[in-house]
């Protein structure tokens, strides 16, 4: 029977948690370890930005030890069950280089189970996750991943990417919303000081959700991880990568678009056969399926169903996911 604990550790002066999801059978299992996307995302990759509990991670464990893989995910620890007494001790210091070092305490921990193969574990990464199993497997880390799935990397700097969720949202609302154009001019100002490492000082005339974001950027917790984020993107370091990478990017998603930026991760694997590059027809940022057409999508309507009750995850997807796993895993 399919087993899924909770599970806790310590990292430094900090506590960790986390979910593991073994496979029935008997050990030892190939695993999985699964870092969240941006913000305040937990384990199951849903958010209190976002209704719904349906998250799919959750969902990719379940298949995952279908196949007989194990996994492993965790609450980025200012997001978790001990996110304040966490972030008493992390204030000011968060930082690229800090989520690597959540991700290894992940792998670390999960390496020292009897019934789980350290000599085959994988990363999985969501959006921001991306960027964070790869600064780990760049790290010279005690256990190496053997195979990395970016889902949905950025092939910009975070920045663009979200400058470019802003401008499809602004033309989405254009009934409603009819100087977009200047407000997008008031966000590029504030985004421009912010890059420079001043204060981003946003126009009052932003809409809320605009300036709660800045504001957020700017948070004393966040900084300085949020300007290295901001210019952060997976190309330079896909081009270091040597072990076995999936890129999966969902013809459906609406925040890291397949084409702008598949086009600059694909030319990064182009005379790399270890890099493999899928664009599923119907998944969305998180891998679910999307039904309908890409011409008909609502940036806001979309992401309303990410969590929502019934919206499995994409077929393809996992079917490409689960082949890929089963191909590269060292029996």
């Amino acid at each position: 029977m399919v087993q899924s604990i909770t599970v806790q550790w310590s990292l430094g002066p900090t506590i960790m948690d986390g979910t593991l999801v073994t496979p029935d059978g008997t050990g030892p299992f190939p695993a999985v370890v699964m870092a969240a996307g941006s913000g305040p995302t937990n384990r199951d990759w849903t958010s209190p930005l976002l209704p719904g509990t349906n998250g799919s991670a959750p969902l990719i464990a379940a298949e995952l030890a279908q196949a007989g893989f194990a996994s492993l995910r965790y609450d980025k620890r200012v997001t978790g069950p001990h996110a304040l007494e966490n972030l008493r001790v992390l204030m000011g210091s968060l930082s690229m280089q800090s989520h690597a070092e959540e991700y290894a305490g992940a792998v670390n921990f999960l390496a020292a189970m009897s019934d789980i193969r350290g000599d085959q574990i994988f990363g999985l990464g969501n959006s921001e996750g991306t960027l964070h199993v790869l600064h780990y497997q760049l790290g010279n880390p005690a256990v190496p991943l053997v195979g990395i799935i970016l889902a949905a990397p950025p092939g910009r700097p975070v920045g663009e990417v979200a400058r470019s969720q802003l401008a499809a949202q602004v033309a989405a609302q254009a009934t409603t919303v009819p100087n977009g154009a200047g407000l997008l001019a008031l966000y590029d100002a504030a985004a421009e000081r912010f890059e420079a490492g001043e204060a981003a000082n946003p126009d009052p005339a932003l809409p809320d959700e605009v300036k709660n974001l800045i504001a957020a950027l700017e948070s004393p917790a966040n900084l300085p991880f949020s300007r290295e984020l901001w210019k952060a993107n997976a190309v330079p370091l896909l081009a270091e990568m040597t072990v076995p990478v999936l890129i999966v990017i969902g013809k459906k998603d609406i925040q890291v678009d397949w084409q702008a930026d598949g086009a600059p991760l694909l030319m990064a694997s182009r005379g790399q056969p270890h890099i493999t590059m899928v664009f599923p027809q119907n998944a969305n940022h998180v891998l679910k399926y999307e039904p309908q057409d890409r011409s008909e999508l609502v940036p806001g309507e979309v992401m309303l169903r990410y969590n929502a009750d019934g919206v499995p995850l994409d077929p393809e997807t996992m079917a490409t996911i689960r082949d890929w796993l089963s191909h590269c895993v060292v029996s």
